[in-house]
């Protein structure tokens, strides 16, 4: 058969099922069938015009795929008994002869997250697969049987590769039946419809809906520009939630400043069981049983030292800043405040002299 280079548009989406619902794919016909005078003309086109432009990977994909002669029903037989006995050129010659098989399926997946070239090449692999497995005492055309499998390789590779975050395939599976529901009411109702409407259509409690619908979220690189005459990206406009706010930061610097004061009027050994609990002057923090070794003391003896350190904090460090500001209501706010949350505010000093 004579067959000039296959185009995608060429390629019939009006598919055929036998009655077992299964696409019945009409090798014959596409065999007995003769180019067109537009074929010809595009052709004789495409020749004049080659050495002027470059065709792309599909577009060579397809040109040299359409030169394999498709197969009859003997020939596909014949070749199909020797493929299971072990012949490499058989099998090869089954292969290169329902690429476009492959092709055409392929083509009904598109614009779900993978390039035709990546779905024909996912389709190829079911393609061998159904070479493999496939036998020709059933009495089946090899073009149905093949189609399960390379749709199933096609489904599956969108299920694994389209995701950011990849979810099991049988969740998938469920999802696709909540995305397809959606779609059915939404042209039903004219809105889209709630997770409550999903789950009464469905039969299935709301919370499980609404859990399922969640993994469908899809996720955006925060270095995605914002589009338009803006050179930003979304990491420029998005808050930092993680950060304080211009109060907390002047809190917090009032007490880096404050905490070194507030220390040496403690007494020496208060001062350093202090100091080496929580990591501050120089001293990495450590735990009651690690300070106790390095000065000598028990664990116990320590956590009494470290308990009257911060009670005599308390008992004066109000007179300290009432005798040095006048300001007295704001300063027993960040002595409150440091008493409720000495620890947190030790390490805070500690990361900011390091």
């Amino acid at each position: 058969m004579s067959q000039n280079t296959l185009k995608v548009h060429d390629l019939n989406e009006d598919a055929e099922f036998d009655e077992n619902g299964v696409e019945a794919f009409d090798e014959k016909a596409l065999s007995e069938e003769e180019p067109s005078d537009n074929d010809l003309a595009e052709e004789e086109l495409l020749s004049q015009g080659a050495t002027q432009r470059v065709l792309d990977a599909t577009q060579l994909y397809l040109g040299e795929i359409g030169y394999s002669p498709l197969l009859t029903a003997e020939e596909e037989v014949y070749f199909a008994r020797r493929a299971l006995r072990g012949d490499v050129a058989s099998r090869r010659r089954m292969i290169e002869s329902n690429l476009r098989l492959v092709v055409k399926i392929a083509r009904r997946y598109g614009n779900r997250g993978l390039a035709l070239l990546d779905l024909i090449e996912e389709g190829n692999l079911g393609l061998i697969r159904a070479v493999e497995k496939f036998d020709p005492e059933r009495g089946f055309r090899f073009s149905t049987y093949a189609t399960w499998w390379i749709r199933q390789t096609i489904e599956r590779a969108i299920m694994n590769q389209t995701r950011t975050i990849r979810l099991p395939i049988h969740i998938v599976k469920e999802l696709n039946v909540y995305l397809r529901t959606a779609r059915e009411l939404s042209h039903k109702l004219d809105h889209e419809p709630s997770a409550e409407e999903i789950a009464e259509q469905l039969d299935k409690p709301v919370d499980d809906v609404s859990r399922m619908l969640r993994l469908n979220e899809r996720i955006t690189s925060v270095d995605t520009p914002l589009g338009g005459d803006s050179e930003k990206a979304l990491l420029d406009i998005l808050a930092d939630e993680k950060e304080n706010g211009p109060e907390d930061t002047t809190q917090d610097d009032d007490m880096k400043q404050s905490i070194v004061k507030w220390l040496f009027e403690l007494n020496a050994k208060q001062r350093e069981v202090l100091a080496r609990r929580f990591g501050l002057l120089g001293y990495e923090a450590a735990t009651l049983e690690d300070v106790g070794r390095e000065i000598g003391l028990t664990r116990e003896r320590v956590r009494q030292i470290q308990v009257e350190g911060l009670r005599r904090l308390a008992f004066f460090l109000p007179f300290v800043f009432c005798q040095q500001r006048r300001d007295t209501r704001h300063h027993w706010r960040v002595i409150n405040i440091f008493l409720r949350h000495a620890k947190r505010l030790w390490i805070v000093f500690a990361a900011g002299t390091a």
